[in-house]
């Protein structure tokens, strides 16, 4: 392993620019109600930019960011020239928000060199770290082959195991008005509520500003909602913040996680699932 933790530090990845095999994605997607395509383009220096939303998404789903298949991930993985033996950072321009989804991605079609940039673009500008304009385009394909692993993958199946395995902790990272159902849903067609048994965790309350707490805070924040024995799963609204969580939780020494990849889009969206408020 290159770095010690899934995250790093603006000046730990300006001092390993040099790796042969380091591969830097910006993997920045818009906000719920905010853009950020109309801002000018500022790039960590040699960028790929991973297209989250449009090669990376399964359109043939009704869900939005529903992860592709192995065949077609391995397929889109090597046009970014990435190889078996690649080490990747993920950032998105915001901060921390898209980027813990695509790490989460990755673990889930088996690649173990994955790190996130704590902070993303506005640390490393704050860093006075040089910045570019324009993507770097791969010249050649790579060779990366894509090998599911289920153990990070929740499907609708799964979440219906966990309502009542003791063993299991379902945590929602929406806001609370949404978890409560006193709030609307951003997306049309969606009940109100959340899934039986779960708790909430609102993503903002891992992160301070644009990085993510401190190990220790992100402890003692989930060992108010579960404890290192249990295997936690992640929801959110469609996938993306449930992603923050996840990484807060392998931060945080909590290993057992997956995130639920249809999250509220799917279950609200469907009568026969159960739900509470």
């Amino acid at each position: 392993m290159t770095f010690n933790s899934p995250i790093i530090s603006a000046q730990e990845l300006h001092n390993n620019l040099h790796l042969n095999n380091l591969i830097i994605l910006d993997c920045t997607i818009d906000k719920v109600g905010k853009s950020i395509k109309d801002q000018g383009l500022e790039l960590i220096p040699n960028s790929i930019f991973f297209d989250l939303e449009g090669k990376f998404s399964d359109h043939s789903s009704q869900f939005p960011h529903t992860l592709i298949d192995e065949e077609t991930f391995t397929k889109e993985a090597q046009n970014l020239g990435i190889h078996q033996d690649s080490i990747i950072v993920c950032y998105d321009r915001w901060g921390v928000y898209s980027s813990p989804r695509v790490w989460w991605m990755f673990k889930t079609m088996g690649l173990n060199e994955i790190y996130v940039l704590d902070g993303g673009l506005p640390v490393w500008i704050n860093n006075n770290f040089d910045t570019t304009s324009s993507y770097f385009q791969p010249i050649a394909k790579g060779n990366f082959i894509a090998d599911f692993q289920s153990n990070w993958f929740a499907d609708t199946q799964v979440m219906l195991n966990a309502i009542n395995d003791e063993s299991k902790m379902i945590i929602d990272a929406r806001s609370e008005g949404r978890f409560k159902g006193t709030s609307p849903e951003p997306r049309q067609g969606l009940r109100s509520g959340h899934i039986p048994t779960s708790k909430n965790l609102f993503f903002e309350n891992v992160l301070a500003d644009t990085t993510y707490k401190s190990k220790e805070e992100l402890k003692s924040i989930l060992e108010k909602l579960t404890d290192s024995s249990k295997e936690n799963i992640f929801s959110c609204g469609s996938g993306i913040t449930a992603s923050i969580l996840a990484l807060a939780s392998i931060i945080a020494g909590f290993d057992e996680v997956k995130v639920y990849d249809g999250s509220w889009s799917e279950w609200g969206a469907d009568e026969n699932l159960p739900i509470e408020r």
